[in-house]
């Protein structure tokens, strides 16, 4: 059940967003000077990495494995478990990720860029949300 818990936010400490910021930033920068020193169509290659996606699965393993330790049961699995479902959003996103990628890649040179760009979100977020209904309806199917 996709929901939204902003308690979530008080337990996260200030150091575990500094660290995504520090990772993103990090990926964000060596990306640029592979695009520099190599030309955009390799640096683009690297666009694509999950600027934050490693710093938030081991963060969100971290707080469910300890949230279960408090209540006195093993958390190890359980908190695997919620990192495996994040990166199953992840892959799921970047199948959106790559739509909009293959519009602005056809569609820019000979049309205006905030049209493409604005189409391109759009598109990003039908195939996203579509590719996790199809995710929700196979796994309704198989259990």
């Amino acid at each position: 059940m996709v929901q939204i818990d902003l308690a979530s936010l008080r337990q996260t400490r200030w150091y575990e967003f500094a660290l995504r910021f520090l990772f993103g930033g990090l990926i964000t920068a060596a990306t640029g000077i592979i695009a520099k020193q190599f030309g955009p169509g390799v640096g683009g290659l690297f666009l694509a990495f999950p600027a934050i996606f490693p710093a938030g699965a081991t963060l969100l393993e971290k707080h469910v494995s300890e949230k279960r330790q408090l209540a006195g049961l093993n958390g190890g699995k359980r908190g695997r478990g919620a990192a495996s479902l994040d990166a199953a959003g992840a892959a799921t996103g970047s199948a959106g990720l790559a739509a909009f990628a293959v519009l602005v890649w056809q569609l820019m040179p000979g049309h205006r860029a905030w049209v493409v760009l604005i189409g391109a979100a759009v598109t990003w977020f039908a195939v996203a949300i579509a590719a996790w209904q199809i995710r929700r309806l196979r796994h309704r199917f198989n259990h």
